[in-house]
């Protein structure tokens, strides 16, 4: 008898621009390949938009604005509004939402969670990020430290959370970024979690470290990297990008917990 399949969508989110995270998703996606099937939808550049039909999906990083009214964002709003009143209205058969960076962002901004402003600077490399105490009992941190170390890549920034909009949404802060004690700028929010199945982080949980080292080895990224950052933020990044207690660890718990979590729910008998 032939095993049904769960089905995953990715939203490609990128914009056609080079990156490495998407593939870094697709070869998590393809470890529960016993599990799931897989789609790839091309969002921004060809409006590619999955139906609901699906039973899990990640939203990928991506490049630019995520304040910009392209065409994309209306039908990938109502995607995400009718998967959560799918989540409301239905006691079985829920849809798991996971979204990173970019699309972190353009929901936060969608459900009025805070201020979605630019950054004073570019946040790049591998940096710490600080559980709550939310944080500390959430499924996709499970077995990291605190703070772990994640790749962070961002000119915008989620701040000033709305706590009064959290709490009607039942939305709760699961982590903040670095603690910076020599400037006084708020910290900005890393992670949420929106409802038992919609979460998302405002770093990358899927960077991959053997495909980020050798990316960042070859002479021109590395010399793009200094120059914008400079060689001290590279050496920094490159002592990290190997060490078995910052990145692997992230890379192989927050996705791999979250799509492991999605499948268990899903697939659970329902109870009379």
């Amino acid at each position: 008898m032939t095993k049904t399949k769960l089905k995953l969508a990715i939203l490609d989110m990128n914009n056609n621009e080079p990156n490495q995270g998407l593939r870094c998703i697709r070869e998590i996606v393809e470890t529960f390949s016993a599990d799931t099937s897989f789609k790839i939808f091309d969002v921004r550049a060809k409006g590619e938009i999955p139906d609901t039909s699906y039973d899990i999906y990640i939203s990928s990083g991506g490049p630019g604005s995520p304040l910009e009214e392209g065409e994309w964002r209306k039908p990938y709003l109502d995607l995400i509004q009718e998967l959560w009143n799918i989540n409301k209205t239905k006691t079985v058969q829920k849809k798991h939402v996971f979204f990173i960076c970019y699309s972190f962002q353009v929901i936060c901004d969608y459900f009025e969670l805070g201020e979605i402003k630019p950054r004073r600077s570019t946040s790049f490399g591998i940096l710490q990020v600080h559980q709550t105490k939310k944080g500390h009992n959430d499924l996709i941190f499970e077995g990291l430290n605190d703070p772990f170390y994640a790749v962070d890549s961002r000119d915008w920034q989620l701040v000033q959370p709305k706590l009064t909009v959290f709490k009607t949404h039942g939305a709760t802060i699961l982590s903040l970024e670095k603690i910076r004690t020599h400037v006084e700028l708020e910290r900005a929010i890393m992670a949420v979690r929106f409802s038992d199945e919609f979460v998302g982080t405002q770093f990358h949980p899927e960077a991959d470290p053997v495909s980020m080292e050798a990316f960042f080895k070859l002479e021109e990224n590395k010399r793009v990297v200094i120059e914008s950052f400079g060689e001290k933020k590279y050496n920094q990044m490159m002592d990290r990008v190997d060490d078995p207690d910052k990145l692997i660890m992230t890379y192989n718990t927050i996705l791999p917990k979250f799509i492991t979590n999605a499948i268990t729910d899903i697939k659970q008998p329902v109870m009379s």
